[in-house]
């Protein structure tokens, strides 16, 4: 069982930078690839970015050469540095643990808000 717990929220103009932040408990974090997902006022949930448990990274075209995922598996934390943000970009942010283990295991953490002004 893992419980996250995500920070680092906010309103921020256009052009500007936030990290999020994301602390895990509970169980082996340095085993689970981690993740952030948003979803956009009225869309479906998609992928932000992933870092894997030997810390390969993969982005979305979307936020490609402008956000950077990392992990500090000494402090149960994955983080997500947003920067050079647009409107676009607004959407609550999910923190995304999984496991495979006999199949996938998924856990998420509450979410937090980021709303980018122009």
């Amino acid at each position: 069982q893992v419980q996250l717990v995500e920070s680092g929220g906010g309103a921020v103009q256009a052009g500007g930078s936030l990290r999020l932040s994301c602390v895990a408990s509970g169980s082996v974090f340095k085993n689970y690839t981690m993740g952030w997902y948003r979803q956009p006022p009225g869309k479906q949930r998609e992928l932000v970015a992933a870092i894997s448990s030997g810390g390969r990274a993969n982005y979305a075209d979307s936020i490609q050469g402008r956000f950077t995922i990392t992990r500090d598996d000494s402090k149960k934390t994955v983080y997500l540095q947003m920067n050079s943000v647009k409107p676009e970009d607004t959407a609550v942010y999910y923190c995304n643990a999984y496991v495979w283990v006999v199949d996938r295991q998924d856990y998420w953490g509450q979410g937090t808000q980021v709303t980018v002004s122009s």
